[in-house]
């Protein structure tokens, strides 16, 4: 039996008895030193952790676990969503505590998320960097001579033969053949035989880093997605706004309570509300959502670099400065009007005249007079003390707010009411000496198109959005390129008046042996078609 001495490795070994000042196999005393063997442990723990974090074992199970994760965050409403209260309330209170204790109404900003992408990124790097050696070993070194033992050693081989042709004529043959196939080939005379070396797809081993490639970019792209928020701001035409309002739900992972609260955030632009349609599918109706095909916010945004006009609305957001600004709701419990046709009629007499009006635009007669929409009122009423109020916001009894600027500049206000309404203005006194003329004109309003004061535009600030777009852009394309292609390697060795043929491929071996049996006929002089 072997001493425990000499069952050692050689290297630890020769470590110690230079240590010690001796030879091997001098008769010195081998004392090792406990600096050597501290540093041994050292590089050894070291070792094992660097193989762990590069095991492909250890990625998958990292991978499953972030994968897990994902669809944790897909089925369980995430805090930042506005509908977060409501769902949570309907939550038992188990669920509350173990889901907020887990860090599960946050999962793609809690810590052990982040520490996934992390190690797993690690791992796909450390991993490549263990098998990228062997593999760029395929594309850049190269056999290319062979003998007729190597050829039909091969997983895939076959032989063939042609009566009176000389080895410089096969060679050919097969040269070409092989060229016909779409192989790039190189061909070897040696003394004795003559060895064609044909290959395609050599790039395919390494598909595999350009899917890991792929596979970080989408980790860093949800990473700086994880940094980003999402927020709401009210447009109003006439109305410019650089502040966000930020949902905040705080949940006492402890408890079951919770608290909700608003963050406003500053943007690095400036938003000018230009104009609000809602398109309805009966404009006889209101305003409400199960009326509406969509909602349209155009708006202004300036900053440093200058000014642009966007067109929000719904299924077709807008991207700028990476925020993401798209339609999330309206303010539905007040109708207001977008513009309003007016007939205006002098008082003192003469020809009526028909107007329209678009919301805090102008328009002016013929005589000069200018108008202007102030406001629009859904359900014009007299409170108790005969001030203007606003009754409800259904469509009741609607009335245009309006100012005039006579020709020679003094201003006063006005209404414009439906012709129903002055019905009721005449026979009444105190309106009909209140509405029945203003400014010296009777305003009616004909018609208005419907539409909600203010829109809300939901804003997105995901700066890692670009990045995941073209992660899965190079994972898709090279997903495509490693699987449904391959790296095929053939070697056809003439000797003799015959030819050995013997390869392999790393994909699809039934395609490529098929392949390699036409090369062999078109060889031996039976013609076959190439394939491509």
């Amino acid at each position: 039996m072997a001493s425990s001495k000499t069952s050692r490795r050689p290297t630890q070994q020769a470590a110690e008895v230079a240590v010690a000042g001796g030879t091997p196999g001098s008769g010195a005393e081998v004392i090792p030193a406990r600096g050597a063997r501290g540093a041994s442990g050292a590089s050894l723990a070291i070792d094992r952790v660097l193989g762990l974090l590069s095991a492909v074992p250890f990625g998958i199970t990292l991978l499953i676990l972030l994968i897990s994760c994902c669809m944790i965050g897909m089925l369980i409403q995430q805090q930042e969503l506005e509908t977060f209260a409501k769902y949570y309330a309907e939550l038992t209170p188990a669920e509350k505590v173990i889901y907020g204790r887990l860090g599960f109404f946050n999962i793609y900003h809690v810590w052990y998320f982040n520490l996934l992408l992390l190690f797993l990124s690690l791992n796909i790097i450390l991993a490549s960097i263990d098998h990228f050696p062997k593999a760029w070993s395929f594309v850049r070194r190269k056999k290319l001579t062979a003998s007729p033992t190597f050829a039909q050693t091969q997983r895939i081989r076959v032989a063939a033969a042609a009566a009176g042709v000389g080895r410089e004529e096969l060679a050919r043959r097969a040269a070409e053949a092989a060229r016909a196939f779409k192989f790039k080939v190189r061909v070897t005379p040696e003394e004795q035989r003559t060895t064609i070396f044909a290959e395609r797809g050599a790039w395919n081993r390494l598909g595999a880093y350009a899917v890991h490639v792929g596979l970080l970019t989408i980790f860093t792209g949800g990473f700086l997605t994880s940094r980003g928020f999402t927020g709401g701001m009210w447009v109003e035409p006439g109305k410019t706004s650089d502040r966000m309002a930020q949902q905040v739900f705080d949940v006492d992972q402890a408890t079951t309570q919770y608290a909700v609260g608003q963050r406003e955030m500053q943007l690095p632009f400036e938003v000018e509300g230009v104009d609000i349609v809602q398109k309805l599918i009966d404009k006889s109706k209101g305003i409400e959502q199960g009326n509406t095909l969509d909602w349209m916010t155009r708006v202004k945004i300036r900053d440093e670099a200058g000014e642009r006009e966007a067109l929000i609305h719904m299924n077709k957001p807008y991207d700028y400065r990476g925020y993401r600004l798209f339609q999330a709701s309206y303010m539905g419990s007040l109708g207001s009007a977008r513009e309003v046709r007016l007939r205006v009629t002098p008082a003192a007499g003469g020809a009526a005249e028909e107007v329209t009006l678009r919301r805090n635009g102008e328009a002016a007669l013929a005589d000069g007079t200018r108008l202007r929409y102030v406001e629009f009122n859904p359900h014009f009423d007299l409170g108790p003390d005969r001030k203007v109020a606003v009754a409800s916001g259904q469509y009741v009894n609607p009335a245009a707010h309006l100012e005039v600027t006579k020709a020679g500049g003094e201003k006063a206000e006005a209404w414009a009411f439906t012709e129903a309404f002055f019905k009721e203005i005449e026979r009444a006194p105190f309106l009909k000496s209140a509405f029945g003329t203003m400014a010296g004109y009777r305003f009616e309003l004909l018609d208005f198109e419907k539409v909600s004061p203010a829109h809300q535009l939901s804003v997105q600030y995901d700066p890692g959005a670009k990045v995941v777009y073209v992660g899965f852009a190079i994972l898709c394309l090279t997903l495509v390129g490693v699987f449904f292609f391959s790296h095929q390697r053939l070697w056809i060795v003439v000797e003799d008046g015959k030819a050995y043929l013997g390869g392999d491929a790393n994909r699809n071996r039934l395609g490529f042996e098929d392949r390699v049996k036409k090369i062999a006929a078109r060889i031996s002089g039976a013609e076959s078609e190439p394939a491509a």
